[in-house]
């Protein structure tokens, strides 16, 4: 998008305000469809930095996720947790993955998580 939506904006605003994990959405950004729940920035990166932490080849990487302060402004990215990108019948992956997603790049969106099927 050009310019990024201003409703779509508003509900990533809403979840930093309020630090719920509970919004789901799916978007189609770059092509991609991806589905699952919206986190507070701040949430989302602490999560990132205890995966990375936890891993023996990329813990180096963990306080870059730490350090940063929340810009002044509205958000600039939606962060998605226990999601999936949908390719077909699968979502990649199984158990929920996380994605930083800039708005400005959802060229489309819908409030919920879509399902899929293994099958």
């Amino acid at each position: 998008m050009s310019k990024p939506d201003e409703l779509l904006s508003a509900v990533a605003a809403l979840v930093e305000s309020g630090n719920s994990n509970q919004m789901s959405l799916t978007v189609v950004a770059g092509g991609a469809v991806i589905t699952g729940r919206l986190a507070p920035e701040s949430v989302w990166r602490q999560r990132v930095s205890e995966v990375l932490a936890d891993s023996d080849r990329l813990s180096e990487f963990a306080a870059v996720f730490t350090s940063t302060a929340r810009k002044e402004g509205p958000p600039t990215h939606l962060h998605f947790h226990v999601a999936r990108i949908l390719q077909g019948s699968v979502g990649i992956p199984e158990t929920g993955g996380m994605y930083r997603v800039a708005i400005e790049d959802v060229s489309a969106w819908t409030m919920g998580d879509f399902s899929y099927s293994d099958h």
